[in-house]
């Protein structure tokens, strides 16, 4: 058993850490109170070649594995979590479309998106749906032979309305409305297609220099050479997409609550009160003691899950043991940081008052808390019903 990185692994670590820290931390804090999509920095992470890390040299890729995405998005997420989920989502979506399109598909929109010329999203969420994804209402109609009509809306969805956004894979139910189950199919929809529209941005919490608004479909025709995967499987390769942006989304947490830390120890260090500095006080190291605990815990998890997804291991549990538990702890940890910070933790331009705000979405989205540990019980032999 060997817990250290190869040197190649070091080597690309290295590499998008000093880039995070040097270009993407010091305007953190302005893109957060700003809420734009920095479209200068997502396309510099495309020219260090952080997008192309998982995908085939065929269509611009490095080829390495999802152990190293996970590093590379753990890196900028340490500077900023909301750039480093914008870069997660594309990436995810890039795969989906790498694992389960069609070589046309491939050839036609990777490229773009593995550079980061472009990016992309995928759109399964609904006003009144998200995990429980049998209650989606967009409809798609096949209305003569190869071609379909989508109707319907899509809520929270992450880089459709950048100035570089590519498209949007969404799912829409496919059966006749007569059929008591529900079937699914997964299209690719281009910006430009009529009858499709992105909504206003949405005011947010945090993430709010990433691009996240609602989306309309409206008699939206599409061929069939759009669908990804096959028609009326589209369930199956959307949750295969999620199963992936779980694993990138616990690194974007882990990243998270190792600048919580980073900046807590670096505090304690300075702020001087009771005849010294704070960090000599022995509850202030009890904090940053468990705080450190909980970071390398979930690094292990989190690492854990992308070695078995390299080994070619589907191990659902491992992935929902990530997600839960990384983004649990980038909030717990988060929220330690400001109680080290003080008064001062609780102010808009200290780093971990934005860190906590940011990583509050990470225990919901691509499935909640309470859905990964359903998964895990699961996955653990007990008979779960999802209600």
């Amino acid at each position: 058993m060997d817990f250290d990185l190869t040197p190649d692994q070091q080597a690309l670590q290295n590499n998008v850490r000093e880039f995070a820290q040097a270009e993407i931390a010091p305007r953190a804090e302005a893109l957060d109170r700003d809420g734009v999509f920095p479209t200068d920095l997502f396309q510099k992470l495309g020219e260090l070649g952080v997008m192309s890390i998982p995908f085939s040299p065929d269509y611009g890729g490095m080829g390495l594995g999802i152990t190293e995405a996970v590093l590379a998005i753990e890196e900028v997420a340490r500077a900023d979590q909301s750039l480093a989920v914008s870069a997660m989502v594309s990436m995810a979506t890039g795969l989906t479309v790498a694992r389960f399109g069609t070589e046309e598909q491939k050839r036609q929109w990777l490229p773009d998106i593995v550079s980061g010329r472009k990016i992309c999203s995928i759109a399964g969420t609904e006003p009144d749906a998200g995990s429980d994804t049998a209650g989606f209402k967009t409809r798609a109609t096949q209305v003569r032979d190869g071609e379909w009509s989508i109707t319907g809306e899509k809520a929270y969805i992450t880089n459709p309305g950048t100035d570089i956004s590519s498209f949007t894979l969404i799912l829409a139910v496919s059966s006749p409305k007569e059929e008591a189950r529900k079937q699914f199919t997964l299209f690719l929809v281009p910006n430009d297609t009529p009858g499709y529209t992105r909504g206003e941005k949405y005011r947010k919490m945090g993430w709010r220099s990433s691009d996240t608004r609602p989306l309309y479909l409206d008699d939206c025709r599409l061929p069939s050479s759009a669908i990804v995967g096959q028609p009326h499987g589209g369930r199956f390769v959307l949750h295969k997409g999620y199963q992936a942006a779980r694993l990138f989304l616990a690194a974007c947490s882990l990243g998270l609550a190792q600048a919580s830390l980073d900046h807590s120890i670096a505090y304690a260090k300075e702020r001087q009160a009771f005849g010294g500095s704070i960090g000599k006080l022995q509850l202030i190291q009890e904090m940053i003691a468990k705080m450190a605990l909980k970071v390398d815990s979930a690094r292990l998890v989190t690492y854990r899950a992308a070695w078995s997804v390299d080994a070619g291991r589907d191990d659902l549990k491992a992935l929902s043991m990530a997600k839960l538990h990384a983004t649990e702890t980038g909030s717990e940890v988060a929220n330690m940081a400001i109680q080290v910070h003080g008064g001062w933790g609780f102010m808009d331009d200290c780093p971990v008052s934005r860190y906590l705000r940011d990583n509050r979405i990470c225990t919901i989205g691509d499935g909640s808390s309470q859905i990964q540990t359903l998964l895990i019980a699961r996955e653990c032999g007990l008979d779960v019903t999802f209600q």
